[in-house]
């Protein structure tokens, strides 16, 4: 794949739960993690190591339907891989994020 951004039209809202790769990626020590809603639901965004523990908690509210970004700061944690999910509307979606330090 080459691009990571993704361009929406204005006023235009998700036709899905999406979950994007952050940017940029891999980082060092803050990436900018993207997701889209459909509906209005409680979005929970989760960080978890390679070990599958939870790290952290980016999201966890009730949000409108839309596009959202929200930035990771990770300088509190060690170099490696890292997996993040978010759920909502009983879905969920993963990705994977490398911290290079």
């Amino acid at each position: 794949l080459l691009g990571t951004g993704i361009e929406e039209g204005e006023g235009q809202l998700p036709t899905d739960i999406s979950l994007y790769q952050n940017y940029p990626n891999p980082f060092n020590p803050t990436t900018s993690i993207r997701y889209g809603i459909n509906n209005a639901t409680n979005v929970r965004l989760d960080v978890f190591n390679m070990l599958g523990q939870h790290v952290a908690t980016l999201v966890d509210e009730q949000k409108a339907a839309g596009f959202y970004s929200i930035n990771f700061d990770a300088s509190q944690f060690s170099s490696g891989l890292y997996i993040y999910r978010i759920m909502a509307n009983g879905n969920q979606q993963f990705k994977k994020m490398t911290l290079i330090k």
